[in-house]
């Protein structure tokens, strides 16, 4: 039977949420600051299940990067991952090759957009939230739905259709991978901390 291991980013494989990392990496410390500050009732909304995480996530991102060009973007993107190998825990690179050595296909199953996780892992299989351009430009608005929750599912099932067919392996730390654990054959909670 074909095995699937289908994995989180942030906070799973990485030991922070790259989202604040990319922005600050991209921005600097100070922009980075001001536009959380200046976003933070949002968020407070957000965390309380007031207002919708992809709505709020999405007037962050267009608030640092609309208008840039996505060459730009993916520069930066690829700059970022070269340099934030640190970011990975050790223990969730090990699974990664353990499992590619297993004859396991990886998938990265993340909130996070594409353009910046897949750098990390060129050779995986990236389900990420896009992001929408227009002429070459960042729109400030997102192409596909925020990959979070029951997204994740939806997106594996889109690109592994046949579920019988395959033995899923899930982790994640979060309540947005709730969805993606419960619909594995095995979960990890939290796994690769020590």
């Amino acid at each position: 039977m074909k095995r699937i291991i289908a994995s989180d980013f942030d906070g799973t494989i990485t030991t922070r949420d790259t989202l604040v990392e990319f922005i600050r990496f991209a921005k600097g410390n100070w922009h980075c600051l001001f536009g959380f500050l200046l976003y933070s009732p949002l968020m407070v909304l957000m965390k309380f299940k007031l207002y919708p995480n992809y709505k709020s996530k999405q007037k962050l991102f267009s608030h640092f990067f609309k208008g840039m060009p996505i060459d730009e973007f993916d520069r930066l993107g690829r700059d970022f991952a070269a340099s934030s190998q640190h970011l990975i825990r050790p223990g969730a690179r090990a699974m990664i090759e353990q499992g590619r050595r297993d004859g396991a296909e990886v998938v990265i199953v993340s909130a996070s957009i594409d353009n910046w996780v897949q750098p990390f892992f060129p050779d995986l299989t990236v389900l990420g939230t896009q992001i929408e351009t227009a002429n070459g430009v960042i729109t400030g608005r997102f192409a596909s739905k925020n990959c979070h929750g029951s997204e994740k599912v939806r997106r594996l099932l889109e690109l592994f259709p046949d579920r019988q067919h395959y033995h899923l392996t899930a982790y994640g730390d979060s309540s947005g991978d709730k969805e993606l654990l419960d619909f594995a054959d095995e979960k990890y909670y939290k796994p690769f901390r020590q």
